[in-house]
């Protein structure tokens, strides 16, 4: 049966999950409550199917690391730069304010001061994983809510650094072979440049060279090779697995290979994440529970709502819509799994009894149970209170329009789109899915409608089966060429005039055979360019004509690029080809101009147009 055990565990944690998950997703509870319960019934405690639950835990938490990647992907570098208010100034606030609290309120219990601080650390962690795979189940990423939640949880991560620094330093009796602190400090801050400096260096050239063995399962092997190493790496230094994967993940944003890894990675994360939950259900230890009821109950409800308090006073702070505060609260007031790290850590440096570190891990894996059933309350009895309370001077769309234009988002390219139209006398229909804005140019007189144009029924409303002309002028990229599909499939009598924020989303666009499609920034760009000639002394007839003229060769140059997206050679080539060539011409046609000038005595004018900037990659 040894040989087999592998096997059967295998058996009973995806049976657990496949009956588990549809259940409560069913009974409109979530995935997460149906892995937590699966856990809880083939654990120690429920069907005993299952018994070495930490070692199922240490395992589940690769699914944690690989979420951290992918989302490190999804955030570059300029945009994790712009972040770095929320996530050091925000989050450092929740993670010393908590532990601030919750210590105090230890000491006031009469716990050492040591052992009340430890505590204090372990709790104040959030749950990475419940709180960014409730935002992904919910689509709340986007909002002002999910950025704020991921930029808190960030730095948990990086805040992990210090945390584990400040153990050894706080233990009276040194853990045997432990490092001193600051040895501690160097390896962290030396493992992190290591994974910055050689991923810059190492990891784009190595995926390339990998790439051309084409040889798709290879290159999923390497995904996770990357993903494993990186973890290894700074689980050797005593440091968060999932801080190293984000990291690497940021590394790669802005890389050719990044939808590549996304795809080749997703599934993983998902079961390993459906794992970790698992994992976390059989990991209560209802001996520590029954032994003292009252106190676990006392203790969970106590630091959730300590939590809960300072979150709210944030969140007020933050300025987050009111209907996005619940959740925020919520996600943030839990436990984490980090505070196991933190509990094991102290236990390693003699900084906390056995009883109390096994007490304190009962805390918090129960008030991450309790995570999506209080959500379920926020569902049911909170949300729909705040909505009534700031739900906007409109309603949703529910009277049928007619106008033959309709125009889906009402931003700054929306607005002048529509003001264009009006001012020719032309009648346009706008829908929009932010209610405040909404509200905001209703205000200016706009008759705007408040929906959510990736629903077809609110299209059809709207009027997009009459309509001739669809304005899809919406920011989300994913979100514009939903709505793009919905309009081909069913109302193809509309012709489509989409805005396009970037180069992938012209590509895309371009993929569905959209043949109107105009980038946000080119024209402006352009007309930037314009002005600089005529600061250097060309007429503005001449400044406009080569503005046009490189207009049409930027056009044409991205649609030769498109039938190419993936062979990074070809592109390049066709870009230096496009550049050359453009450049070549201009240059024949000053030199033809010096000559005309020349025969006709003329003296020569300052004009020297710049050469042509290459097709952007990711912006404009």
């Amino acid at each position: 049966m040894g040989d087999s055990s592998w096997l059967l565990q295998s058996l009973v944690f995806l049976g657990a999950a496949v009956l588990a998950v549809p259940i409560a997703r069913l009974l409109g509870l979530g995935a997460v409550i149906g892995y937590l319960a699966a856990g809880l019934l083939i654990g120690p405690w429920g069907l005993q199917l299952v018994t070495d639950a930490g070692a199922i835990l240490r395992f589940a938490e690769f699914g944690v690391v690989l979420m951290l990647f992918l989302v490190g992907l999804e955030l570059d570098p300029k945009r994790l730069w712009q972040l770095r208010g929320p996530i050091f100034g925000w989050g450092s606030v929740q993670l010393a304010g908590s532990t601030a609290l919750l210590a105090a309120i230890g000491v006031a219990l009469g716990l050492d001061w040591r052992v009340a601080l430890v505590a204090g650390l372990a709790l104040a962690q959030s749950s990475t994983a419940i709180a960014l795979a409730t935002l992904a189940e919910r689509n709340l990423m986007p909002t002002t809510g999910g950025r704020s939640i991921l930029s808190v949880s960030l730095f948990q991560d990086i805040g992990g650094i210090a945390i584990l620094t400040l153990l050894p330093l706080l233990a009276v009796q040194a853990a045997p072979g432990a490092r001193p602190g600051w040895q501690t400090a160097l390896i962290a801050l030396g493992m992190v440049l290591a994974i910055v400096f050689g991923g810059r260096l190492l990891l784009r050239p190595a995926l390339r060279w990998i790439a051309r063995s084409e040889t798709p399962e290879i290159f999923t092997a390497a995904s996770l090779l990357l993903v494993v190493a990186t973890a290894a790496l700074m689980q050797a230094a005593g440091l968060s697995m999932a801080l190293g994967a984000f990291l690497a993940g940021v590394l790669l944003a802005e890389s050719e290979f990044r939808r590549q890894l996304e795809t080749d990675l997703a599934p993983f994360k998902g079961l390993l994440l459906g794992l970790f939950f698992i994992a976390v259900g059989m990991s209560i230890d209802f001996a520590v529970v029954l032994a003292a009821p009252l106190a676990m109950a006392a203790a969970v409800l106590g630091f959730v709502a300590v939590k809960a308090l300072l979150m709210v006073a944030m969140a007020w702070r933050m300025k987050i819509p009111l209907a996005e505060r619940p959740v925020f609260v919520v996600m943030l007031a839990q436990g984490g799994e980090f505070g196991f790290v933190v509990l094991q850590a102290a236990g390693s440096s003699a900084l906390l009894p056995a009883a109390t570190g096994s007490f304190l891990l009962a805390v918090i894996t129960i008030s991450m149970l309790m995570t999506p059933l209080l959500m379920l309350v926020v569902d049911r009895l909170v949300a729909p209170r705040l909505a009534r309370g700031a739900a906007p001077p409109m309603a949703e769309i529910d009277e049928a329009q007619d106008a033959p234009i309709l125009i889906l988002g009402f931003g700054r390219y929306g607005q002048i789109v529509a003001r264009l139209i009006n001012a020719c006398g032309l009648a346009a229909t706008v829908l929009d899915h932010d209610a405040e804005q909404v509200a905001s140019v209703r205000r200016f007189g706009w008759p705007a409608f408040y929906g959510d144009a990736t629903r077809l029924d609110l299209l059809r409303i709207a009027g997009a089966a009459d309509a001739r002309v669809i304005v899809v002028a919406i920011d989300d990229v994913a979100q514009s060429l939903a709505v793009v599909d919905l309009v081909k499939q069913h109302f193809p009598q509309a012709t489509l005039v989409v805005r396009a924020r970037n180069t992938t989303h012209w590509y895309g666009l371009h993929q569905r055979g959209v043949e109107h499609i105009e980038r946000e920034t080119l024209d402006a760009a352009l007309m930037s360019g314009r002005s600089v000639l005529e600061l250097m002394g060309w007429e503005r007839h001449a400044a406009r004509q080569q503005a046009l003229r490189f207009r049409r060769h930027s056009i044409e140059l991205m649609q030769a690029m498109a039938p190419h997206q993936g062979d990074e050679k070809r592109l390049i080539s066709i870009a230096r080809q496009g550049r050359q060539e453009l450049e070549e011409l201009w240059s024949r046609e000053r030199e033809e101009r010096r000559r005309t000038r020349a025969r006709r005595g003329e003296g020569f004018g300052a004009e020297a147009p710049a050469p042509p900037a290459p097709p952007d990659r990711a912006g404009g």
